[in-house]
């Protein structure tokens, strides 16, 4: 793959907000809605949107601060915030999955996958329970989120992201989590089975996270763009290729992004998700920071 920057979409200094992470696109009629995460100067964050062109995604219609999804209940697993993470239509509804957080006492904090309903195109969603549909299971006791979901073979398939071993690590005095890439099926896209796997693993010693995976089909093979969080330089993008959408052969060379020289992203760059339309192939994706610059984009090029 040979990716063009295009430039940032939605730069911090366009909004209140500290952060605006995880573009997360869905087509609403002719507009693209990209719903993100809105993070305040406590990072509790609630999910807002920005609409855009669809033909040339730079192109603002319309910014949406009021948040269509707001931070749990007192106790719940989303009280310390909300993030979108994957994004699709079922039926007559549109499927908000996001990442709830909640504060822990002896680790910083635990993330979990819940459920957001929408029966109007987008415009309010409501909780599909207080409860997360990725709970915590077996050793996954610390985080189950981070995910993406494709329907594909009259099945969901999800690959998400599952706490590792003791679930965190302590680095430069600072707490890291540690986690891994795993995947699971639904017959409904709301009850998931709990004998996930493990599908990827780590390559080195400095990495000890991955991010959002977006997964797609293309010539009889799953095909990923992925998150790599390591302990040197942040975060960066990977890419992977599977036959079966289980057991992955990583090609992160052939991700065809890196870090610009200078501007938004030319620290780290993370979270990818794909958006094609009209012959054209974005990439949507978080900079410096993991959103305190914004979102922006960059286009497939012919090789």
């Amino acid at each position: 793959m040979k990716w063009k920057k295009r430039g940032i979409i939605y730069g911090i200094e366009q909004t209140p907000y500290n952060m605006i992470m995880l573009p997360t696109p869905i087509l609403i009629g002719d507009t693209l809605r990209i719903y993100c995460g809105l993070c305040d100067k406590n990072n509790i964050g609630k999910i807002g949107y920005v609409d855009v062109n669809p033909q040339n995604p730079s192109e603002i219609i319309k910014i949406e601060n009021r948040p269509v999804l707001a931070k749990g209940n007192r106790g719940c697993f989303d009280d310390n915030g909300v993030v979108p993470i994957s994004v699709l239509r079922e039926k007559d509804k549109i499927y908000l999955y996001y990442i709830g957080f909640q504060l822990g006492v002896n680790i910083p904090y635990y993330m979990f996958c819940g459920l957001a309903v929408s029966s109007d195109e987008g415009n309010t969603f409501q909780r599909h329970s207080q409860s997360p549909v990725l709970d915590r299971v077996n050793d996954e006791v610390y985080a189950r989120c981070g995910c993406y979901v494709l329907k594909d073979e009259n099945k969901f398939k999800m690959w998400y992201i599952g706490s590792y071993k003791e679930g965190w690590t302590v680095s430069e005095n600072k707490w890291k989590p540690l986690y891994v890439m795993k995947y699971t099926e639904s017959e409904d896209g709301i009850h998931w089975h709990n004998d996930s796997v493990q599908c990827m693993e780590f390559s080195n010693s400095d990495e000890h996270g991955f991010g959002r995976p977006f997964v797609w089909k293309e010539d009889n093979k799953y095909k990923m763009l992925y998150s790599i969080r390591t302990y040197s330089r942040g975060y960066y993008i990977g890419y992977a290729e599977s036959k079966d959408g289980i057991s992955w052969i990583r090609k992160d060379e052939q991700a065809g992004i890196d870090l610009s020289k200078e501007g938004w992203d030319d620290t780290n760059i993370s979270y990818p998700v794909l958006f094609e339309y009209d012959g054209k192939v974005y990439m949507f994706y978080n900079g410096n920071g993991c959103g305190k610059t914004g979102f922006g984009y960059a286009e497939l090029m012919e090789e």
